[in-house]
């Protein structure tokens, strides 16, 4: 998992038993060691669910989702510690529910909106980028079909592109997909350079022929000609579950 994860988790622990002995010098629990993991699981479910929503607002990755499921989890099974009301990790099926109130929540979001695209060497540059949050499908396979910059959030379903039938101008164009769970399949042309920044947090992925799978994978790849090419496309591509292949196939990528 990384060196970074290790001490990640080394410091949520060692701030969850700074806080349960803070708690009990004021006098709101007795500490006993046998009973510190009763305590400290939860308040590093509500440490990192605030971390990834921070993360989240501040641009660099997170996700508000599953950081304010952590944080409502913990903290309610932090209550049951104190024993304000009685909640046990069994009963995380109870909180079902929060996913009709996300879902309500994303009808809320504006469609609209801007990323920035930072291309080595040069400015930042901000595109306007096609967003939304909800369940079904994306094709991009007519003939012809422009490639313009593209930002896609998605709680499930799959995502094909077939870019030997595109339209591609002759710039840098970002394509970015987040989703929850999902397959994404991309056909590219021989003629077309690109760069891939893929991470699935559970599953596969597969870019022309090199391939990892399981738990926390993360696959880099960027074709020999990227940094000259005046048409390019740079994926990020970031799954919760699900797959990501990518093809090269002979194709004509008009421009």
């Amino acid at each position: 998992m990384g060196n970074s994860f290790i001490r990640f988790m080394l410091a949520l622990s060692l701030i969850s038993v700074g806080v349960i002995l803070i708690l009990e010098n004021l006098g709101f629990t007795t500490f006993h060691a046998r009973d510190a993991w009763l305590f400290i699981y939860p308040l590093i479910f509500v440490l990192y669910g605030l971390k990834l929503i921070i993360d989240r607002v501040r641009y660099k990755g997170g996700s508000l989702g599953f950081g304010s499921f952590l944080l409502i989890f913990g903290s309610l099974l932090l209550m049951d510690r104190f024993e304000m009301i009685h909640f046990h990790f069994k009963d995380i099926f109870k909180l079902w529910p929060l996913l009709i109130i996300y879902l309500g929540f994303m009808f809320f979001r504006s469609p609209g909106g801007k990323v920035v695209y930072r291309e080595r060497g040069k400015k930042d540059k901000t595109y306007y980028k096609n967003s939304s949050f909800s369940i079904g499908s994306y094709e991009y396979n007519q003939q012809n079909w422009k490639v313009e910059p593209l930002y896609l959030s998605n709680l499930a379903g799959d995502f094909y592109f077939d870019f030997t039938k595109a339209f591609i101008p002759e710039n840098a164009t970002p394509t970015t997909i987040n989703a929850l769970a999902g397959d994404v399949h991309i056909l590219m042309p021989e003629n077309v350079d690109f760069r891939v920044n893929a991470i699935v947090k559970a599953g596969d992925i597969d870019i022309i022929g090199q391939s990892v799978e399981g738990i926390n994978r993360s696959l880099t790849y960027e074709t020999i000609g990227y940094d000259e090419a005046v048409r390019k496309i740079n994926f990020t591509l970031k799954l919760k579950a699900g797959s990501v292949r990518i093809d090269q196939i002979g194709g004509k990528g008009d421009v």
